[in-house]
């Protein structure tokens, strides 16, 4: 058959390879298409050679016909198996004709029909070829490397086929290639390194290599032969896609031709679905590689591209992770109240980790910070301007800024590429990322802007005649963002907009609360005045019955205001906190009677009393020594009192008085305003019980303080705040039985498992959502849970409400602190702050158990 009119067909505007040369086969093969009743409908008009009968002859012919008993069989077995829509199969070293001449056959179905391809087999022996594959990728998932990895991937796929050139050839995202690895034989020219434009594989021939993972060229200067007939009779020509022997353009031939190419094989390299690359292979001589050899083949492209896919994940898992410890970083900074600004010198170095830049740029509130390598504060505002035309909610990124900002040209020295990280709404604040240019230097394999000539082919796509490499260099560009880049950049501006957010709300929440507790102190302050002053209105009433002389009057009120006054003093000085009953009594006997206050005793309990407590019962004790001082065992020279303070089971604290070896005692006629103090004070300030007893030896009272005005014992381990540590030697409370953790972060509920099993817990059930928590309450039964308090989707409170009716003790954790509505429905809760350990669980449920 002569060749068709190549000219009659416009390649500039196919979208797939023309028919005249999907219609023909290469002379290493010849090619049956079958109908789905085992008909041939085509054959490739070179059958003569390989089956001894014309293609004509054979079209309509019955494949039992041709083929021997084994052929047929081996043939329609692998269609079995592949399916009408499978991958295609092989069958290695087939007597298919039956008379001993053996054939490798390639067998793939198709909706249209099935094509049978027949090869001269290379080996009566069958070789092991999927143990040689291993071995070679063996070799090659050690390599950390990246430039040896390639390179010696080319040698593995080298020693396999025995190519002369064998290239690893990168497609970019531009989709210009480049060849990242190479081995060579002497006398053939070196490819490494060069860049080839996206016209040299056009978009149909990557959707053919997509689909097709390996090609052969045998021989550029064998003939190819037409399949016969042209058209079927369904007016459609034979889709030969799958098919192995299909001829190739000879826009192809003639390129491979001007590389001084004899012979030619291309591996595809898919990851993720995509055509990443090939393994191009390049013969000096025709080179007719066999069936099993080519499978060999495609079974390491298919298997380095595993191995390439699991470096890619691998490397975006590692920056994920980095990714995931500066987004933990930028919350422990920014949440423990830093602003971004303070920290920013920081946070440029822990982001250059993730995304590699050469400068970066803060502008938050009309306030510029720059590190490194930047545009100036005048030149970034009118950046800044144009990025405000970009969308506020996702990041902004170019390698050529100057093409997209005119303006730009004036700083293209020191920034050419930019990534913008918006990390607020209105006014828009943001955190920009620059790269120098670099004067990127690619090594093209002629002119990517000239991919047009006239050939011998007429006027269409025609490889370029001369491959000598000329440089081209790149100006006012960066090397580009990646993807993976690109992702980190987005997850960063989400939390930098969420702490930022949060650190506005706060602020916001802050000023609101100062204006509400300044008006709060300012009342507080006017009502307090107010009963101070009628306090002192009172005790001047009150202090003048029974009093002979101004100068008696004046001691008694001064020494009841002094009295209150030293409370007042100390409550001033532990913050409005609890103080020590012990300290109280030590206070008010030296204030009064100095070098008789050894001859009062303190027996029992010392403790901490509530701030109110403390005032009451700090008027009751001047009146009780006082008393004792003028009437009672303090007044001779031998009289003695003790104190004994007990704390009983239920918190409440009993109070004995008692005087022994004064001077004998009688009950009063009347009653003054100091025995009113004593007797009534407690009872009608604290709710509390007073009981006197006038005896003969002694005067004697008791006195009872309810738990509520009573913080504990007045003990180092007693008053130790929430967060502090525990004095050396005390063991935290230990847990029992099965915890319910609440936690949507999986990490974190990790950690938090093995905190609570180290502090006791027999299990622990960790679920990420409300809705299991509450179906884990409803199938099983839990001794204690720890609960987040922000999910993803809401808040824990549903779950605290049901442990609360259940009475089942729980601890609450949360990044943000308690909140005020939350310790308003909980007021017992106890909270922790993230991150939190063993350590601080234990201290947590340690106070709980004191409560």
């Amino acid at each position: 058959m002569s060749q068709p009119d190549y000219t009659t067909v416009d390649l500039t505007n196919c979208d797939r390879e023309p028919i005249q040369f999907l219609g023909h086969v290469q002379d290493f093969g010849c090619l049956l298409a079958l109908s789905s009743d085992w008909m041939i409908r085509h054959a490739s008009a070179n059958t003569e050679t390989f089956l001894g009968r014309e293609a004509e002859d054979l079209v309509g012919t019955h494949l039992s016909e041709l083929l021997g008993g084994e052929g047929l069989h081996h043939i329609r077995g692998e269609v079995q198996v592949s399916g009408r829509h499978g991958e295609g199969s092989r069958i290695f070293a087939v007597d298919a004709l039956g008379d001993g001449q053996l054939f490798d056959l390639l067998v793939n179905v198709s909706p249209q029909a099935i094509i049978v391809e027949f090869e001269r087999a290379g080996s009566k022996r069958r070789t092991d070829t999927a143990s040689t594959v291993r071995s070679l990728i063996a070799r090659l998932s050690g390599l950390t490397d990246e430039r040896r990895f390639f390179n010696d991937t080319a040698r593995c796929v080298q020693a396999l086929t025995g190519f002369d050139r064998v290239m690893v050839y990168q497609f970019h995202e531009d989709e210009t290639g480049e060849v990242v690895g190479e081995a060579t034989t002497r006398g053939m020219d070196p490819f490494m390194g060069l860049r080839y434009p996206a016209s040299d594989i056009p978009k149909q021939a990557r959707a053919l290599y997509l689909r097709n993972r390996i090609r052969l060229i045998a021989d550029v200067d064998a003939p190819t032969h037409g399949i016969v007939p042209r058209i079927g009779a369904d007016g459609q020509p034979l889709d030969l896609s799958m098919a192995a022997t299909r001829a190739v353009s000879p826009i192809h031939i003639e390129y491979l031709k001007n590389m001084g190419v004899c012979a030619s094989m291309s591996i595809s390299i898919i990851v993720r679905g995509k055509l990443w690359g090939l393994i191009a292979c390049h013969g000096k001589d025709p080179r007719a590689v066999d069936v099993e050899t080519r499978t060999a083949a495609e079974l390491f492209g298919q298997l380095f591209s595993y191995e390439l896919a699991q470096r890619w994940q691998d490397a975006e898992l590692s920056l994920a992770e980095t990714a995931r410890e500066l987004h933990d970083v930028i919350l422990t900074t920014l949440s423990s109240g830093n602003s971004l600004s303070s920290t920013f010198s920081d946070l440029a170095g822990d982001i250059s980790e993730v995304i590699p830049h050469d400068g970066i740029v803060l502008y938050s509130e009309g306030a510029f910070e720059a590190f490194g390598s930047t545009p100036t504060r005048e030149e970034f505002l009118g950046l800044a301007r144009f990025l405000n035309t970009a969308g506020a909610s996702r990041v902004f990124a170019t390698d050529h800024v100057a093409g997209v900002y005119d303006k730009a040209e004036n700083f293209g020295d020191r920034a050419a590429g930019i990534l913008a990280l918006p990390v607020s709404r209105s006014p828009r604040d943001y955190i920009v990322l620059f790269r120098r240019p670099i004067a990127q230097t690619v090594t093209w394999a002629g002119n990517p802007e000239k991919p047009v000539e006239t050939g011998p082919n007429g006027i269409r796509l025609t490889p370029r005649k001369s491959f000598e490499a000329w440089q081209e260099v790149v100006h006012d560009r960066s090397r580009p963002w990646r993807e993976r880049e690109l992702r980190a950049a987005e997850s960063l501006r989400v939390t930098l907009l969420e702490v930022v957010l949060k650190m506005s709300d706060d602020a916001r929440q802050e000023r609101e609360r100062a204006s509400n507790k300044q008006d709060l102190l300012i009342s507080e302050l006017n009502h307090r005045v107010r009963n101070i002053l009628n306090l002192i209105q009172g005790l001047v009433a009150q202090s003048r019955s029974g009093v002979g002389s101004v100068e008696q009057f004046t001691d008694v009120l001064g020494g009841r205001i002094q009295a209150l006054a030293r409370a007042h003093d100390q409550l001033t000085v532990g913050a409005w906190g609890a103080l020590s009953l012990a300290g109280l009594i030590r206070t008010e006997t030296l204030a009064f009677i100095g070098d008789k206050a050894g001859r009062i005793r303190f027996q029992g309990d010392d403790v901490m009393l509530e701030p109110q407590g403390f005032s009451t019962l700090a008027l009751v004790f001047h009146e009780l020594v006082t008393n004792s001082a003028k009437y009672g065992a303090l007044s001779d020279s031998h009289g003695t009192v003790t104190i004994r303070a007990t704390l009983e089971a239920d918190g409440a604290l009993s109070l004995d008085w008692t005087e022994r070896d004064g001077p004998p005692v009688a009950p009063p006629t009347r009653r003054g305003f100091g025995s009113t103090i004593i007797e009534r004070s407690i009872p009608f300030e604290l709710h509390g019980k007073a009981d006197v007893d006038y005896a003969l030896t002694g005067f004697k009272a008791h006195f009872g303080v309810p738990s509520r005005f009573v913080a504990g014992r007045a003990t180092e381990e007693a008053s130790l705040p929430a967060t502090g540590n525990l004095p050396e030697g005390i063991a935290p409370a230990r847990l029992g039985g099965v915890v319910l953790l609440l936690e949507d972060n999986l990490i974190i509920s990790m950690d938090a498992q093995e905190a609570l099993l180290s502090l006791g817990a027999d299990g622990v059930v960790a679920v990420p959502s409300v809705e299991s928590a509450l179906a884990e309450l409803k199938s099983r039964d839990v001794t204690f849970a720890l609960l987040d308090v922000n999910l993803g989707t809401g808040t824990s409170l549903a779950v605290a409400r049901v442990l609360s009716e259940r009475k089942i003790p729980f601890i609450f954790a949360t990044g943000y602190g308690p909140e005020p509505a939350i310790v308003e429905e909980f007021p017992h809760a106890r909270f922790l702050t993230k991150p939190y350990d063993a350590g601080t669980i234990g201290r947590a449920l340690d106070e709980m158990v004191k409560a």
